[in-house]
């Protein structure tokens, strides 16, 4: 195995006294270096990165070292020449270095400046069995190395799209006015009615087992109640937008729900805006204006990300798509009833090319439709469908006056389907209360949320966007465990 830490290597034949010694130039970024937008500014300059080798080359007389540092998708190219070459010996793929040098012009193609290197230091080795060699990886085996994979082209473009999208959000969110709210993360409210949610308790064994089977039997717990891992921080977020007018909060979420599928996680991020004195139109001008402003800060600041994900997993279509989606052209904004028309008389035409052809009012839509919607009718456009049937929505959704649909919303995106779901909110108590009941809850569980309905209730909405969903969108990832970066589902939370 290669040495994990090597003394700094002079390129000169000379010995530099230590006493007069100068110190080293000061640390440099990569893609500050080789995405300044005028290389004159850089050149001439000496400076000291550092980060992972990528490749290796070494010749008699020429020597060429990549080091990416993360900070962008390519790597700064080290030139050593003469005697330096031989600093080059027990330097490999993984090896962490440190390299001085003055920044010159390229005489390549590939990049519009180099580093002519002066000195090298191999700050931590490799050993011979290292996972990630120079060849393509498939994503499934690196989810089994997930404290290695972000050292791929892939899952490294991922983490900083996903970097650059959360900061948008909060940028977005701060320009347009709204406060940033934390909303807690151990809850005893159901907020979807779903029921899977992850229990939190200090009990065990045979105490675990009477309470989880007698009536109160958590009276006795850490918090004198059954407590859950939330699924929802929107329960929260009504409160603070009931004082503060509009809010958002962006954390954590989860929900144990046994599912394998590439679209589903156990613990995701959840970005939830509330508005009040706003309805479900509102809420729907919001979300396509968050929408364009995180894709349009994508294009803006990860586009050597975007070009590569474009090329391996985009089918050469995705910048495109994106910048469609953060230009000026509006949404598409169609009914519920609307689009289940459309939907059956389009699979009329053709029921065998449908995995689900029975499509009627009162269906909860499946991928497939929502993708036709987008890709189709609405020719590759982001389209809006609202007013959903009240039975297959949450019980905190408005009525409409028709007594059939709520005031609710997806946003459909091509490529995709659903990416946001949001509503207007039931501010009226007793038809909140009746609602509850309906859907099986009991309202004495959800006192407080009452309590905004009693004192100063005000018509309110909001939506939900699955962040770890934009970053599969925005990136062509199909497989929602590569967006995050320890992906936790049933049989895996390993790192």
């Amino acid at each position: 195995s290669r040495p994990s830490r090597v003394a700094t290597r002079a390129l000169s034949a000379a010995a530099v006294d230590a006493s007069t010694a100068t110190a080293a130039p000061p640390r440099k970024k990569v893609k500050h270096i080789i995405e300044e937008p005028d290389p004159t500014a850089v050149i001439g300059s000496e400076v000291t990165i550092q980060g992972w080798a990528r490749t290796v080359r070494a010749q008699k007389a020429l020597g060429f070292l990549e080091v990416n540092d993360g900070s962008s998708f390519a790597g700064l190219q080290c030139v050593f020449e003469g005697e330096g070459v031989a600093a080059l010996k027990g330097v490999g793929t993984g090896c962490a270095v440190s390299v001085v040098g003055e920044v010159v012009a390229s005489g390549g193609g590939k990049q519009a400046v180099e580093l002519k290197a002066a000195s090298l230091e191999v700050v931590g080795g490799v050993e011979g069995d290292y996972p990630l060699q120079k060849k393509r990886h498939s994503l499934e085996f690196l989810r089994s190395i997930a404290h290695l994979r972000p050292r791929t082209n892939t899952l490294a473009a991922a983490a900083r799209l996903r970097s650059c999208l959360a900061q948008a959000v909060h940028r977005f969110f701060d320009e347009s006015g709204f406060q940033y709210v934390h909303s807690p993360i151990i809850t005893a409210s159901d907020c979807e009615g779903a029921g899977e949610m992850f229990r939190v308790t200090s009990l065990s064994g045979e105490e675990l087992a009477k309470a989880a089977t007698s009536e109160d039997g958590f009276a006795d717990d850490f918090f004198s109640r059954a407590a859950y891992l939330t699924v929802s921080g929107q329960l929260s977020g009504e409160a603070y937008a009931c004082a503060l007018g509009d809010v958002y909060t962006f954390g954590p979420t989860f929900r144990a729900e046994n599912s394998q599928t590439a679209r589903h996680l156990a613990e995701f991020w959840m970005i939830e805006p509330e508005m009040a004195f706003t309805d479900v139109q509102g809420a729907m001008d919001n979300a396509e204006a968050l929408m364009k402003f995180t894709v349009g800060a994508a294009l803006e600041r990860c586009a050597p990300d975007l070009k590569f994900c474009d090329q391996f997993y985009g089918d050469k279509v995705l910048v495109e798509r994106l910048t469609g989606i953060a230009g000026d052209e509006p949404f598409l904004r169609l009914k519920y009833a609307d689009a289940v028309e459309l939907l059956a008389a389009e699979i009329a035409k053709d029921p065998s090319k449908w995995q689900f052809p029975d499509v009627e009012f009162g269906t909860d839509l499946a991928t497939e439709h929502e993708r036709w919607l987008a890709e189709v009718h609405a020719k590759g456009r982001c389209v809006f469908v609202y007013d959903y049937p009240r039975t297959i929505k949450s019980f905190y959704m408005r009525d409409n006056e028709d007594g059939k649909t709520v005031a609710a919303f997806d946003l459909l995106a091509p490529g995709v389907g659903e990416l946001v779901g949001g509503s207007q909110r039931e501010e009226r108590k007793e038809a909140l209360e009746a609602k509850m009941v309906e859907f099986g809850l009991d309202p004495a569980d959800y006192w407080w949320y009452l309590d905004l309905r009693k004192y100063g209730s005000v018509p309110h909405a909001g939506y939900g966007l699955g962040f770890d969903r934009l970053v599969c969108y925005v990136s062509a990832i199909d497989n929602i465990r590569d967006s995050i970066p320890f992906p936790r589902y049933p049989g895996s939370a390993d790192f």
